[in-house]
């Protein structure tokens, strides 16, 4: 079954690269992932709340969370992941965010290096 899950990621995946010559969004989503792990080099924080947004939707439901948390400890610092291009077009400039960045695509090595690097 992971075998299967991973083949679909990864046809995915490349049926994104191709539709990102002709599609703004399907452009925005590869680029947005093409140096992710370069900018996560700049996550130091301790005090790291991780929150993913899978779309701009889970964003508003997650708001009141987040900022609950930055009003009981000004030293929170907030991580924002999201799938979307949408979502994330609106996320970068959440201004409660410390750090906004796309999701790798899915895959373990990825996984392992996301985390490790957070």
């Amino acid at each position: 079954m992971i075998f299967f899950y991973q083949i679909s990621v990864y046809f995915y995946s490349l049926a994104i690269r191709i539709a990102s010559v002709f599609n703004p969004k399907a452009k925005l989503w590869v680029k947005g992932r093409r140096h992710v792990f370069d900018e996560l080099k700049t996550v130091h924080d301790d005090n790291i709340y991780w929150f993913h947004c899978a779309s701009l939707g889970e964003l508003e439901q997650g708001k009141p969370i987040i900022e609950k948390l930055k009003e009981q400890d000004h030293s929170v610092m907030i991580l924002l992941t999201f799938f979307s291009p949408s979502g994330y077009e609106i996320g970068k400039n959440y201004d409660k965010a410390d750090h906004v960045f796309y999701l790798p695509v899915d895959s373990p090595k990825n996984a392992r290096r996301f985390i490790a690097a957070i």
